[in-house]
């Protein structure tokens, strides 16, 4: 989510009041980017998009994430594994493990 919205600063394409933390259909050959009807949904479509590409159990609410259907399940266990696949950015997984140890820092945890 930091790093699609940029800290939730939606400089890019998708806008804050598409509730869309994930970025989903903006790239891809989506239609159009997905939009939600309240945070909580785009919160539960960003989870629903990371457990496809992470695992192959079953999701435990109804799909809402529009892109679900698109991923081959349990492709990308690993944040690195994203690169390539989430997005088109080959250092995708590396930008995301950068941002979490800048985050890390700032906290005072490392």
């Amino acid at each position: 989510m930091c790093l699609e919205t940029e800290f939730l600063r939606f400089g890019g394409e998708v806008k804050a009041a598409q509730n869309n933390f994930a970025g989903l259909g903006t790239l891809g050959g989506a239609a159009e980017t997905a939009c939600f009807a309240t945070p909580r949904l785009g919160v539960r479509a960003h989870i629903q998009h990371l457990k496809a590409y992470a695992s192959t159990e079953p999701l435990v609410q109804e799909v809402i994430d529009p892109r679900f259907h698109f991923v081959t399940r349990g492709i990308a266990p690993s944040v690195l594994q994203l690169s390539g696949r989430w997005s088109d950015d080959l250092q995708y997984g590396n930008r995301i493990l950068a941002l979490m140890q800048r985050l890390y820092e700032v906290s005072g945890v490392l």
